[in-house]
């Protein structure tokens, strides 16, 4: 296969993953926009949502330590992102039958664990797609079209709720961007049933561990996900504390994932010219997000949702990149697992904190967030070195 039609085959794979992370995130991310305050409609606490937040991520990021591990061993791409896609997607008009905040929250945590089923498997995907594109670029392109979904759902949500028809029938109506996600993610496995063709070999030999560049790497982004307010705490905090009118919280959501997609642009053709510095420069742009979003007003606010869309750009976009950087083909399943298991934990545990902080005093819960995002840099600057000096010695696979 020559490099330009890898390259052509390459992005039109790209392209229908892309469009069918844009209907998933129209689906999942429309509810996620209002799973904070349809939770408290049915009696949950802060600390109950920030808990389902947290845990519906570490039991998701978990998972893909598994899936990540069998999708390397068994080569089995496709049947392990399919199953995901659909244990993540039908979760959500399933919340419209939800009668306590018990089921509503089990749907939210199974949503998450369908994402992590698929997720390392899609990656992987993806990783051997954007060799020849440019890893950031490819990823970038990915999450921007993935951030569409993620702006178009929590605006019909929006709109079902500006017209009166309540949570209920704003999960249902979900049913169908989830349904044509489905129909694209199986044409594009008939197109494409072997992604790893879509990798130009290399004559440079690859080692088969995974380098300690990449355990401190995943030292930093632990830091960085630690202190990240997930967004149904955030969505709890503007209903309960009146910062925006309820149908203007999905629309906050909305903006925030506008942002994301132009910063996953931007981040990922950076990542490609410079390296990780780019994670150095979006960690200084996006914690300020916690100030303003929990303790301003309508405006601070909804600036602080910029930073806060910003910062998750770059994560989505550049974070993913790196991985393929560092890991080798054959690893890379096991790579992105690993990673977002970390991930995933930390995001956990940092959300259950805030949430427990959020009932005590929100000043303590923005120098957590503020502090870890800080602690990250040090740690990435050290992995600018790490890269350079351990590039030829890795740790045992």
């Amino acid at each position: 296969m020559s490099q330009a039609l890898s390259r052509g085959t390459a992005l039109r794979f790209v392209i229908l993953a892309s469009v069918v992370s844009l209907l998933g995130d129209t689906t999942y991310e429309g509810a996620r926009s209002v799973t904070g305050p349809f939770l408290a409609t049915l009696g949950a606490s802060a600390t109950a949502v920030g808990f389902v937040a947290g845990f519906g991520e570490l039991l998701g990021f978990g998972l893909r330590l598994v899936s990540g591990y069998v999708t390397d061993r068994t080569r089995r791409y496709w049947t392990v992102a399919i199953l995901g896609y659909a244990v993540n997607l039908l979760a959500v008009p399933a919340l419209a039958l939800a009668g306590r905040w018990e089921t509503a929250a089990f749907l939210m945590i199974l949503e998450r664990a369908g994402k992590g089923i698929r997720n390392p498997a899609r990656d992987a995907m993806l990783s051997h797609a954007t060799k020849e594109m440019g890893r950031g670029w490819g990823f970038g392109l990915h999450e921007a079209m993935d951030q569409i979904g993620a702006v178009v759902g929590p605006i019909l949500v929006a709109g079902a709720l500006y017209a009166r028809q309540g949570y209920r029938n704003a999960f249902a109506m979900l049913l169908v961007p989830a349904s044509l996600a489905l129909a694209v993610l199986l044409i594009n496995r008939f197109l494409y049933p072997n992604p790893r063709d879509l990798e130009v070999s290399s004559s440079r030999v690859e080692t088969k561990g995974l380098r300690r560049s990449f355990w401190l790497y995943l030292s930093a982004v632990a830091l960085i996900a630690a202190g990240y307010a997930d967004f149904p705490l955030i969505a709890y905090h503007f209903k309960g504390a009146s910062v925006a009118p309820e149908d203007w919280i999905p629309l906050f959501y909305a903006v925030a994932m506008g942002v994301d997609a132009l910063a996953a642009l931007a981040f990922g053709r950076l990542f490609d010219r410079i390296g990780l510095q780019v994670l150095i420069v979006s960690s200084l742009l996006s914690f300020l997000f916690a100030p303003l979003v929990f303790l301003g007003g309508f405006h601070l606010a909804l600036l602080g949702m910029v930073l806060w869309g910003a910062g998750m750009g770059a994560q989505e976009s550049v974070m993913r990149a790196a991985i393929a950087e560092m890991a080798p083909a054959e690893r890379r399943g096991t790579a992105y697992g690993v990673f977002n298991s970390i991930f995933g934990l930390s995001w956990f545990l940092g959300s259950a904190i805030m949430g427990i902080l959020y009932d005590i005093s929100l000043t303590a819960l923005i120098l957590f967030s503020m502090a870890a995002q800080l602690g990250s840099i040090p740690l990435l600057m050290a992995v600018r070195k790490g890269r350079n000096r351990d590039s030829m010695s890795p740790l045992p696979p």
